[in-house]
């Protein structure tokens, strides 16, 4: 599922039509990655990608279970819902929903989203290699090809953003 890379600021990716994969090596335990993989998105997540925008975000987080939610809080406490967890499994495996459709509108119905799996393989005691692929971009229908490709520079930045974020909390 993507190439082992030995840079830890690199992220390679590839794609075919409806998937996108990314592959990258962070500088900590397999428990620390997902844990700032999953507890620490607001550090690492860029605020202009959420629907509150960055001066209005008051939070966004994952649930840690299965069946919880990937969510934002903006404005006033307004929650918006934007995924769903499929699979908690750490520190080796999360899967969630993508319910945010290519216009940025919510997509209520997850069988119309796309999906998010990311694997943490432990590459020794302080090195984990972190695959992400985001899947089905073929439910979001006749704007599934663009979307790829609009997230592809999405979630390079998101990706570039973890790693130094994994980086400076590990120290």
């Amino acid at each position: 599922m993507g190439q082992e890379i030995d840079d830890p600021d690199e992220v390679r990716q590839e794609s075919d039509r409806f998937s996108l994969r990314s592959t990258l090596s962070a500088p900590a335990s397999a428990e620390r990655a997902y844990a700032v993989f999953t507890g620490a998105l607001a550090d690492w997540w860029v605020r202009e990608y959420t629907w509150s925008g960055p001066e209005a975000l008051a939070a966004i987080g994952i649930e840690p279970r299965a069946g919880g939610m990937l969510y934002e809080i903006g404005p006033y406490g307004f929650r918006n819902d934007w995924g769903r967890v499929l699979t908690w499994d750490p520190p080796r495996r999360l899967v969630f929903t993508w319910q945010i459709g290519a216009d940025r509108v919510p997509v209520p119905d997850p069988a119309r989203a796309s999906e998010v799996e990311v694997l943490f393989h432990a590459d020794g005691p302080e090195r984990t290699r972190v695959e992400v692929e985001h899947r089905y971009f073929d439910r979001h229908g006749s704007a599934a090809e663009g979307y790829r490709e609009a997230l592809t520079a999405g979630w390079h930045e998101l990706l570039c953003r973890y790693l130094a974020t994994v980086g400076r909390t590990t120290a």
